[in-house]
């Protein structure tokens, strides 16, 4: 609450300077002094009328309101923000926002540490704010969502696209395939006319013909005075990744029977039975502090289980990608790849190269990375593992849209088995053939993906 209400710093001056009026009319002096009494009373009087033109009487049970729209409980309003989670911070401080009464809301990845339930109330919030917002996501559902246009940033430019994000992704590709055919055929004009100039020269140097050198003069200058096209980039540079199984694996390759998880006799997770089978894609979810990330250690081996027994299958190699993750204290991204995989030196930074980390960033401590730059490279060492099973905590977050598509490219053509947590619902409907909710310690599976699994959660909530 203390974050919301400094979002109105006029209001709780008022409301101090308010009380301290209270204070003195309780005083003997000022009780025996009717003068002055009188002043107190006018300058209360003043201040009082200020703060209802402001809102104050009703602005305590707004900052709860605008608390309880983003999905907070009443019992976390007065905790300290260092006992919250990520998300419910983040959540705070938009409501911190929301009480400013701005005119204009600038959000950077407000989805980020947010599950899925609480990214749609994030999306109706901007969509009935009444202000401009401006988003800077890489949620695609949220760009589909909310925002009328796109502003696309490359090369320090910015380009002002209509639309939400899929019309700006189906009219870019269109403009680009136009500006080929365009830079094409103007190509081919240039090439026609510079032949003409050096035809036009060549016979000049054969024969003294003023016409000829004038000729080529003529076509240069037509070269000079064309609008020239740029060449479109078609594909802008990607990351190198390839996900492969070094061997296919049997047919059964995780299974929990009876499993239960417990911190400090604490549960967690509760009497969990789940077989995951070759092929399949799950995603993970649940509501944050549900237990996905502890679900995900469970099933690659990271975690012991404190009841219950997890198998995997003999020939199954995991390669985990955690949501964050803890290099050894040094660890450069070279020598990591070199960890991984015996290579020369050389040939490892060219690796790098191919996730794009700069030749100066090789030998640099692994923490001095960004968050995309880690999941990249904890892609990287993943590939160069070879395992026919990926469990993969988050592996959206930080990511760029470029780095995400091919990351689900490839996800789709992985031969092997793939389990995940996720909160990107557009991730989640292009990779996952199942779900798998966690709701109070418990596990549910639903088949399809994640509109397959809210519909039937509607459904089921209606009836």
């Amino acid at each position: 609450m203390e974050v919301v209400r400094a979002a109105r710093p006029e209001v709780s001056d008022l409301q101090e300077k308010l009380e301290a009026c209270e204070e003195q009319l309780g005083s003997l002096e000022v009780a025996s002094d009717l003068r002055r009494m009188q002043r107190v009373l006018e300058r209360q009087e003043r201040l009082l009328r200020r703060f209802t033109e402001l809102g104050g009487p009703g602005f305590e049970g707004e900052a709860r309101g605008y608390l309880r729209s983003l999905g907070i409980d009443d019992t976390d309003f007065e905790r300290p923000m260092r006992d919250l989670s990520g998300g419910q911070r983040k959540l705070a401080v938009l409501a911190s926002c929301l009480a400013g009464r701005p005119d204009v809301l600038l959000l950077d990845e407000p989805e980020a540490h947010l599950d899925a339930g609480r990214r749609e109330l994030l999306e109706a919030i901007v969509r009935a704010f009444e202000g401009a917002v401006v988003v800077v996501s890489h949620d695609r559902y949220m760009l589909d969502e909310t925002v009328e246009e796109i502003a696309e940033l490359e090369d320090g430019r910015i380009t002002i696209w209509p639309g939400n994000y899929s019309a700006y992704s189906v009219a870019r590709e269109l403009k680009l395939k136009r500006q080929q055919q365009l830079y094409v055929a103007q190509q081919k004009e240039i090439a026609r006319l510079e032949e003409a100039i050096r035809r036009f020269k060549l016979w000049a140097s054969m024969v003294v013909n003023e016409r000829h050198i004038k000729q080529a003069r003529n076509k240069q200058r037509q070269i000079d005075r064309m609008d020239k096209v740029e060449r479109p980039v078609l594909e802008r540079r990607k990351i190198g990744l390839d996900l492969r199984g070094r061997i296919r694996g049997g047919r059964k390759v995780i299974e929990l029977n009876r499993v239960g998880m417990a911190f400090d006799n604490d549960p967690v997770l509760i009497d969990v039975d789940l077989t995951v089978e070759r092929g399949e894609r799950l995603g993970i979810v649940g509501p944050n502090g549900a237990g996905k990330s502890v679900l995900a250690k469970l099933l690659a081996g990271i975690l012991v289980q404190t009841e219950g027994e997890r198998r995997a299958g003999p020939s199954i190699e995991i390669g985990y990608l955690a949501q964050n993750d803890e290099p050894p204290p040094g660890a450069s991204p070279l020598g990591l790849v070199r960890d991984a995989k015996p290579i020369y030196e050389g040939d490892a930074v060219k690796l790098l190269g191919r996730f794009l980390f700069r030749y100066e960033q090789v030998r640099d401590p692994v923490t001095a990375l960004s968050g995309g730059e880690r999941t990249r490279l904890q892609l990287l060492l993943i590939m160069l593992k070879e395992p026919n099973c990926l469990v993969l905590d988050e592996p959206t977050n930080h990511l760029d849209l470029d780095s995400l598509e091919i990351l689900e490219a490839e996800l789709e053509r992985f031969p092997g088995t793939v389990i995940f947590v996720s909160h990107d619902r557009y991730f989640l409907d292009r990779i996952a053939d199942g779900i798998v909710e966690i709701r109070d310690g418990e596990v549910y599976r639903h088949t399809g993906g994640y509109s397959d699994w809210r519909f039937a959660a509607s459904q089921h909530a209606s009836s």
